[in-house]
């Protein structure tokens, strides 16, 4: 019914009006470039020529970060064949969590913005300690991402290291760690957490430090609290300037002091996104 009263729109000298589906199709994917990709998707299903303009591959080309071929590089293997599918589908693949490094990382894109997140798992961490039996163990769980967590029973020495080089867009970024105090599991099919082996960290704050290879260096200290619930910590953040230089990153957890034990924690990923999405992450898996 609509398509008819557009069809035959016309003046009181019996004119016809122009029509929506009259644009150029050009003139629209103009259109297309200034809006978000959700907004270009929802348009695209006015008619046929607004579902055209929609697929043209400089808009989506646009609205790809600017390291997608980096990306696409370390997901797949076989890069030329996902490089010769159009660009919006290029973007769509994308926007789902894309593992790599032996499954020990995944990247992902913001289907509104674009922006890139990367989560890197506990097994890609250094962790002091994580094959004795006796104070480290990992457990599997459907609350990670990477479907099992570090658990810390008891140790003098807390220390989690990692690293990473990277090619990111030009931009701001903040890195999260997401801990856990106390040991939970299911029972009957509810949540229960343990907490019989959390203690030492009201005494001495944990300790996050970042370094990056173009100088930058961030340093905090906090309390771990909130047992029973998980928390992404804040570790620190970076600023990209050059999108085309690698930028390799150095970061720690630490709660090093010796005169007391603490344990009972439970180390899930390393997160890394846009510090503009600083908020959002705190509550990303």
């Amino acid at each position: 019914m609509g398509g008819n009263l557009s069809a035959s729109m016309a003046d009181g000298d019996g004119e016809e009006k122009p029509r929506l589906g009259d644009i150029p199709e050009n003139c629209i994917a103009l259109v297309f470039m200034s809006l978000d990709p959700p907004d270009v998707c929802k348009f695209a299903q006015l008619n046929r020529a607004f579902r055209a303009a929609s697929s043209a591959n400089f808009i989506w080309e646009s609205k790809l970060p600017s390291n997608y071929r980096f990306i696409l590089d370390k997901v797949f293997d076989d890069t030329k064949k996902v490089e010769s599918l159009g660009k919006k589908e290029i973007y769509a693949l994308l926007c789902k969590p894309n593992s790599f490094d032996g499954g020990n990382k995944e990247i992902w894109i913001d289907k509104s913005t674009g922006s890139v997140f990367l989560s890197i798992s506990p097994k890609a961490l250094r962790i002091t300690g994580i094959d004795d039996r006796r104070y480290w163990n990992f457990i599997s769980t459907e609350e990670s991402r990477f479907q099992k967590v570090a658990y810390l029973q008891q140790t003098w020495w807390f220390e989690v290291d990692g690293e990473l080089e990277f090619l990111f867009p030009t931009g701001s970024y903040s890195m999260f760690i997401r801990l856990h105090l106390g040991k939970f599991f299911k029972r009957l099919g509810r949540r229960v957490c343990n907490c019989e082996h959390v203690h030492g960290w009201d005494i001495k704050p944990v300790r996050f430090q970042l370094t990056t290879s173009d100088g930058q260096h961030a340093v905090s200290q906090c309390y771990l609290d909130n047992p029973g619930n998980w928390v992404n910590y804040h570790v620190g953040s970076f600023v990209v300037e050059n999108p085309n230089s690698l930028m390799k990153i150095k970061f720690s957890v630490t709660q090093i002091d010796c005169t007391h034990t603490k344990g009972g924690v439970c180390v899930d990923s390393v997160l890394i996104c846009p510090s503009s999405a600083r908020e959002e992450a705190r509550s990303l898996v």
